[in-house]
C-alpha cells in the first residue's frame, strides 16, 4: 500500500474513531436525564413518603418526549444567538447540557416535601430540556454518518452509551444514595453533565444541506401555501389545546392543599379529559392528514429565497402533515387499527412504571442495593434475553405471532407483580419446583429476581416485536419521522393514566392494579389479532394520489 493510500486509511480511521467517540458520550448524555427524571426521581419522592398521587401527576414530565416532534422543526432550523457560532447541532447540545447541569442541581437544592410546585416546574424544564437534546442528537447521528462511521454502528454506538447511562442513573444513584443523601447524587449528577458538556465541545458538526433548508417541501405533492396553513393551524391548535389541558391540572394538583377545598382528582381527570386529549392529539390530526390528500395538489418547487416564516411553516408541515397523510392513504381505514394498536401496545407495563422503585424501595421494603442489583443489572441481563428472544421468534415464525406473543406475555407479567405484592405464593412455588430456593440466596432476593426476570423478558420481547412492527409500517420516504412520529404516540396513553394509577394504588392497593393493568394488556392483545386478520395495505412509497390543479377535490 502507498504511503498516500496508507495516510488515507488512517484518515478515516481516526475520523471514525472520532464520531463514534462522540455518539458514546452523546448517547450517555441522552440516557442519564432520561432515568434520572422519569425512573430514579420517584426512588427519591417514594422515600420522602410523598404520596402515589403526586407522584403519578409529576410523572407527566415524561410526556415532553412524546411530544418532542412538535418542536423538532424549530430546533432543526433555528440557529441560537451567541454560542451559534459553535455550530448548528453543538450549540442546540451545549445549552440543553448546560441547562439540564443547572436543573439537576436545582432539584437537589429544593424540598419536595415543602416546595413540590417548585420541585415540579424544575423537572418539567429538565424533561424539555432532554427530549429537546434526544432531537438533536437524533438529527446529528444521520446527518454525520458516513461509509466509515455507518448508520447502524452510531446507532449501537448510542444505545450502549443509553445502556451505561441506564445502569449509572439507575443501579449507580441507588446504591449511592443508599450512603450519602440524594440532593448530593443528583449534584454529582450535574457535574456529570457538565462533564459531558465539555466532551460535546469536541464532537464533529455535520455539514449543512442548504437545498433542503431552503425547500423542505421541494419535490413533495403538496396542497397550496393556504390549505397548508389550515391544516397546521388546525393540528397546532389541537396539541395546543392537550398540552394546556394537562399542564393546567399539573399545577393544580400540585398546589398546597387548601383547607375545606378538595384536591383535584387525577382519576376523574382522566376519565373526562383523558379521551378527549387523545382526540386532539391523535385523531383531529389524522383526519386533518386525511383531508389534505383529497385536496388539489401540486409538486412544490425550489424556492432558495423563503421568508423565515415560510420556511419554519414548510419544515413543521414536512414534520408534522406529510408523515401521517402518507400512512393514512397507504392504510385508509386500517390507519384507524395501526393508530389504537400503537397506543396501547405497551400500556400493560408503561402506566405503572413510575411506581416501580416505590413499590419495590417503600411498600415491599427491599433495600436500595438489592434493587439496583436486581432490577438495574439482572433486570438488563433479562431484558437482553428477552430482546435476543424477540429476534429469534421474528426470524423463525414472523413479525405478527411475534407481536401478539410479545402482547400476552407482557400483559401477563404484571401478573407476577401482583402475586409478588400479596406475598409472592406462586412465585414461590416456581422457585421451589425449580429447585432454585436451594442455591443460597434468600427467598425475598429469589421472590424478586424472579418477578423483574418475567417483566423484563416479556419487555424486551415485546419491545423487540414493536420496534419491527412500527418499522415496517413506515415508508422509505418518511422513515426517520414517521417513526419518531409513532413511536412518540407510545408514550401517550400510559403517561395520561399514570396519574390516575397513583391515585388508585393508594385507594386499592398494588395487587388489584396490576390485576387491572393485566386486563388493560389484553386489549392490545385483541388489537394485534384484528391487525393480523386485516388486508394488505397498499405497497410502501405509493404516491398520494394528486388531484389536479384546479379540479374538486
Amino acid at each position: 500500500m502507498s504511503d498516500k493510500l496508507k495516510g488515507w486509511a488512517l484518515l478515516r480511521a481516526a475520523t471514525r474513531n472520532r464520531k463514534t467517540a462522540a455518539m458514546l458520550v452523546l448517547g450517555f448524555a441522552s440516557g442519564l436525564p432520561f432515568v434520572l427524571l422519569i425512573g430514579t426521581l420517584n426512588a427519591w419522592l417514594g422515600e420522602l413518603k410523598v404520596s402515589l398521587a403526586t407522584i403519578g401527576v409529576l410523572s407527566w414530565i415524561g410526556l415532553a418526549y412524546a411530544f418532542k416532534f412538535l418542536w423538532s422543526p424549530l430546533v432543526d432550523r433555528a440557529r441560537l444567538p451567541l454560542i451559534g457560532q459553535l455550530g448548528r447541532r453543538r450549540s442546540w447540545l451545549v445549552l440543553c447540557q448546560a441547562g439540564l447541569a443547572v436543573l439537576l442541581c436545582g432539584l437537589a437544592l429544593t424540598d419536595p416535601l415543602t416546595a413540590i410546585g417548585s420541585f415540579a416546574g424544575l423537572a418539567v424544564i429538565a424533561a424539555f430540556l432532554s427530549a429537546t437534546q434526544d432531537v438533536v442528537i437524533d438529527a446529528w447521528r444521520i446527518e454525520i454518518a458516513d461509509e466509515s462511521a455507518t448508520v447502524d454502528l452510531l446507532s449501537a454506538i448510542y444505545q450502549l452509551g443509553n445502556r451505561l447511562a441506564a445502569l449509572t442513573g439507575g443501579a449507580l444513584a441507588l446504591i449511592l444514595a443508599a450512603r450519602v443523601s440524594w440532593p448530593t447524587v443528583y449534584i454529582g449528577f450535574g457535574v456529570v453533565m457538565i462533564g459531558a458538556l465539555v466532551m460535546t465541545l469536541f464532537t464533529p458538526e455535520a455539514e449543512r444541506n442548504a437545498a433542503d433548508e431552503a425547500s423542505p417541501l421541494a419535490g413533495h405533492s403538496v396542497p397550496a401555501a393556504g390549505q397548508r396553513a389550515v391544516a397546521l393551524g388546525i393540528v397546532a391548535v389541537c396539541w395546543a389545546w392537550a398540552i394546556y389541558m394537562l399542564g393546567s391540572f399539573m399545577i393544580a394538583a400540585l398546589r398546597p392543599p387548601v383547607p375545606g377545598v378538595p384536591a383535584p382528582s387525577a382519576g376523574a381527570f382522566t376519565q373526562v379529559w383523558g379521551p378527549w386529549i387523545i382526540v386532539a392529539t391523535v385523531i383531529l390530526p389524522a383526519l386533518v392528514a386525511g383531508w389534505t390528500n383529497r385536496l388539489p395538489r401540486h409538486v412544490e418547487g425550489t424556492d432558495l429565497a423563503p421568508s423565515a416564516l415560510r420556511a419554519a411553516a414548510n419544515h413543521s408541515y414536512r414534520a408534522l402533515i406529510l408523515p401521517l397523510a402518507e400512512i393514512v392513504q397507504r392504510l385508509r381505514w386500517g390507519a384507524i387499527l395501526v393508530l389504537a394498536l400503537i397506543l396501547v401496545y405497551r400500556i400493560a407495563d408503561s402506566i405503572w412504571a413510575p411506581f416501580a422503585f416505590p413499590f419495590y424501595l417503600d411498600f415491599l421494603h427491599y433495600t436500595n442495593d438489592q434493587v439496583a442489583f436486581a432490577s438495574k443489572v439482572f433486570g438488563v441481563i433479562m431484558t437482553i434475553l428477552g430482546v435476543a428472544v424477540g429476534g429469534l421468534m421474528l426470524a423463525s415464525i414472523g413479525r405478527l405471532p411475534t407481536l401478539l406473543v410479545g402482547g400476552i406475555v407482557a400483559a401477563a407479567s404484571n401478573l407476577l407483580y401482583a402475586d409478588l405484592a400479596l406475598g409472592g405464593p406462586w412465585i414461590d412455588g416456581f422457585a421451589h419446583l425449580f429447585l432454585l430456593d436451594h442455591i443460597g440466596i434468600e427467598p425475598r432476593m429469589i421472590r424478586l429476581m424472579l418477578a423483574i426476570s418475567g417483566e423484563n423478558i416479556a419487555g424486551g420481547l415485546a419491545g423487540t416485536a414493536f420496534i419491527a412492527y412500527i418499522s415496517s409500517i413506515t415508508s422509505r420516504e418518511y422513515s426517520a419521522v414517521q417513526y419518531a412520529l409513532l413511536s412518540s404516540m407510545t408514550f401517550l396513553v400510559g403517561a395520561l393514566g399514570r396519574a390516575a394509577v397513583g391515585e388508585a394504588i393508594e385507594k386499592h392497593g398494588y395487587a388489584n392494579i396490576f390485576y387491572v393493568t393485566a386486563g388493560l394488556g389484553m386489549i392490545a392483545v385483541v388489537l394485534v389479532l384484528i391487525e393480523w386478520w386485516r388486508p394488505a395495505p397498499l405497497p410502501k412509497g405509493e404516491p398520494i394520489a394528486s388531484t389536479p390543479e384546479g379540479a374538486g377535490a
